[in-house]
């Protein structure tokens, strides 16, 4: 139940972090998906009325999002990947969160809470195995 233009923003974010993911792990990509995350991150998103309403805010956590992202990519990387791991690569879900708050207060955020952050469908085990932990 979020305003139209806070769900293009998220969206369009969720994109754009998939794409960067798939190059980070050079997985194969579409044309596409570039052309793509080239328009969302320099043209549709700044010009987005919530983030444009909502910046100042929101660059923070979208920042720390990042670095939590790339503490997660680190870890992978170094064959260290753990649980904690695992919850630092889903802070895409904090910023929905956080969305929420912004737009319908904290005790609706609070109460959604659980709801909101179960919406990342990845399981722990299926993110082990992706690494070997020998």
């Amino acid at each position: 139940m979020l305003p139209k233009s806070a769900v293009d923003w998220l969206c369009q974010l969720y994109q754009a972090i998939q794409f960067f993911d798939d190059v980070a792990d050079g997985d194969k990509f579409e044309r596409r998906d570039l052309d793509t995350s080239l328009w969302n991150l320099l043209i549709s998103m700044p010009q987005n009325q919530f983030f444009a309403e909502n910046s100042k805010n929101l660059i923070p956590v979208v920042a720390t999002q990042i670095l939590k992202w790339q503490a997660s990519d680190k870890s992978e990387r170094a064959g260290t990947s753990d649980a904690k791991s695992f919850v630092w690569r889903a802070g895409y879900y904090d910023l929905v969160l956080f969305v929420v708050s912004i737009v319908h207060g904290h005790e609706a955020a609070a109460n959604a809470s659980v709801a909101i952050l179960r919406i990342y469908g990845e399981k722990l085990e299926e993110y082990l195995k992706e690494f070997d932990h020998a």
